[in-house]
């Protein structure tokens, strides 16, 4: 999630930049820089890490001129480097990108056999060489922009700087944020409103396929077809804590609802529609070209995405029929795993740091396993160590208590399973079209749910004051049971359990009381009516119960004290949605009590000792 600024006008643009950045730092980064366009031609500056990194090589030589663009990179195509740093130059053509190119690949081979030399591993200089090889056709560097995007499948918002045009930037979206801000005889873009609040207030958000020239004290707007249409203004009245959560009270509930976005971005790139294609980066490193050769697969991971692991299991087993067993990886590391050549390690970890999964990585490697990373952070020490590591593209996630980050390694899971069932000749074609569809349907269906965040909020208030929680679900589902108890400890400090539904007379049931709130996973499935008998159980003993359930499934209404509906979809990519409304149902709790929601007592984002 790329901190992107730009602006034109009377003032030292680095100082701008550079302020822009730092009230961009919240999205979270791994290098930074800027380019300044003066009457010597176009300076840069770049560094890897933290922005005083960059502030001491500019205050060293500080580049001076009143037009410029800043980045800071969350890194996806290249490790973090002062050379994969944006901007990225190519002539008199310099680019900020945040977004991933699908079509990299395909793009880069063509203009390496036009002479285009590349200078990094980025994704993002495309879009210089591109534009660059465009103004050979194209005198004006604005047709030119427009022709090269035209080329270009995946997400982005750019702003590009052109030396011959030292009094314009330009901008463009699709699928990535960018917002124009209004000044007194100067003008800005940036990725975030924060950005922009020391010098206006007014704003105006780019749409997708729009396209903006700023100029000192005015912006100009097209449409898709190169129409200009009017810069609708919206006046902006955060303070600056309240802009960088994009107006959320929390950075916990912004990330919630980012999630139709991290899945999106997660698919992106790697599924085709109609084609059932599936394009997992380097996982020939691991499978080789054909075929699956392993027996067995061991997940290990910790916390939420340990929970993650427990639904990839399902998936697993059911999909591609392999053997999995899902390890804490605190408890891998200190027992006697049987694995070895023939099993694939998964691990997971969102950033990549987690102690007690690196030691484990570690110890599966040492018995010759080939181990796949599903990570949050490129450049990470899992990423570093795993054979190969497929990204979740969630960007930073700063609550503690992880949201976002559990939805990509979900979606990744589902692909991974799918890949493997090509590979292992356990699905068909067309019921493999039919599964990267459903999936790339699933952004969609998280939006209605996020349409219903008021519903989802009045019945948590309505139970707030309860001491105990339990949830309860089978399959697939079950896991989402753990992780909904485990999002209520960790946020709202309330004691919860989730339970196999099935195991609720073995022992569990004893702890249901008068009042005491019963949540309850039914999605339309095999178990269905088992789980509605155990939900009938729980009520009979005083529990207040609460179904998520199919939207207009009037029998479960029947039964329980209160439903949250979650859209009518596929089964396969259910735990994919309903996650959401226990995350949602967590938060409203928490910040019921009062507690400090992103920065949950006794917890850290990442457990980097044992």
């Amino acid at each position: 999630m790329c901190g992107i600024i730009g602006y034109i006008g009377p003032k030292e643009a680095a100082d701008v930049l550079i302020d822009g950045l730092k009230r961009l730092e919240y999205r979270g980064y791994d290098s930074a820089g800027v380019a300044v366009l003066n009457g010597g031609g176009i300076e840069i500056e770049r560094a890897e890490g933290k922005l005083t990194k960059l502030e001491a090589k500019i205050g060293k030589h500080k580049p001076h001129g009143h037009l410029g663009v800043g980045h800071t990179r969350w890194a996806t195509h290249g490790v973090p480097s002062e050379r994969n740093a944006h901007p990225h130059r190519a002539g008199d053509v310099v680019v900020v990108h945040n977004g991933i190119i699908e079509n990299y690949e395909a793009l880069r081979k063509g203009l390496l056999q036009k002479g285009c030399r590349f200078r990094s591993e980025t994704d993002t200089e495309i879009f210089c060489h591109l534009i660059n090889e465009e103004l050979k056709e194209h005198k004006e560097i604005a047709k030119a922009i427009r022709s090269a995007l035209k080329k270009v499948r995946g997400s982005y918002a750019i702003v590009v700087l052109y030396a011959k045009e030292p009094k314009k930037l330009f901008a463009a979206k699709s699928g990535s944020p960018l917002v124009l801000g209004f000044g007194d005889k100067e003008a800005l873009v940036a990725s975030d409103v924060p950005a922009l609040l020391p010098y206006t207030r007014d704003v105006s958000f780019l749409e997708d396929d729009e396209f903006a020239i700023l100029e000192e004290g005015h912006l100009s707007v097209f449409d898709e077809k190169g129409h200009p249409k009017p810069a609708e203004k919206t006046h902006i009245d955060w303070n600056p804590v309240m802009a960088e959560k994009a107006g959320f009270k929390h950075f916990m509930l912004k990330e919630i609802f980012e999630q139709p976005r991290v899945v999106e971005q997660t698919l992106m790139g790697r599924v085709q529609l109609g084609s059932g294609k599936l394009t997992l980066e380097g996982i020939e490193k691991v499978f080789g070209k054909k075929g699956f050769p392993f027996k067995k697969i061991e997940i290990i991971a910790c916390g939420t995405s340990y929970h993650a692991g427990l639904v990839g299991k399902y998936w697993l087993e059911q999909l591609a029929h392999v053997p999995t067993v899902v390890s804490l990886a605190s408890e891998f590391r200190y027992a006697e795993p049987l694995i070895g050549k023939e099993t694939l390690v998964i691990s997971i970890s969102q950033s990549g740091e987690t102690a007690d999964t690196l030691a484990a990585t570690k110890m599966a490697k040492e018995m010759k396993a080939k181990v796949l990373g599903i990570c949050n952070v490129l450049g990470s020490s899992l990423g570093r160590m795993a054979d190969n590591t497929l990204y979740t593209h969630a960007g930073p996630e700063i609550g503690v208590a992880s949201t976002k980050a559990f939805t990509g390694q979900l979606t990744v899971l589902y692909l991974l399973t799918l890949e493997i069932a090509k590979r292992r000749d356990k699905i068909s074609k067309t019921e493999l079209i039919k599964k990267i569809n459903e999936v790339r349907s699933a952004p969609q269906y998280l939006e209605k749910i996020l349409e219903n965040a008021d519903a989802i909020k009045k019945i948590a208030l309505g139970c707030k004051e309860a001491p105990h929680f339990l949830f309860i679900a089978r399959g697939p589902h079950y896991p989402l049971a753990l992780e909904g108890a485990l999002k209520l400890k960790e946020i709202a400090y309330v004691h919860a359990e989730g339970f196999a539904a099935g195991e609720l007379k073995h022992g569990p049931i004893a702890l249901v009381d008068k009042g005491v709130p019963v949540v309850a996973l039914v999605p339309p499935s095999d178990t269905y009516e088992k789980i509605l008998s155990n939900v009938e159980e729980v009520k009979a003993r005083g529990a207040y119960t609460i179904a998520e359930g199919e939207v207009g499934d009037k029998h479960l209404a029947d039964k329980v004290d209160a439903v949250i509906p979650v859209p009518k979809t596929f089964y396969s990519i259910t735990p994919l949605l309903y996650i959401l409304p226990l995350q949602l149902f967590a938060y409203y709790i928490a910040d019921a009590k009062g507690c400090d929601v992103d920065m949950p007592r006794n917890l850290a984002k990442s457990v980097t000792v044992e």
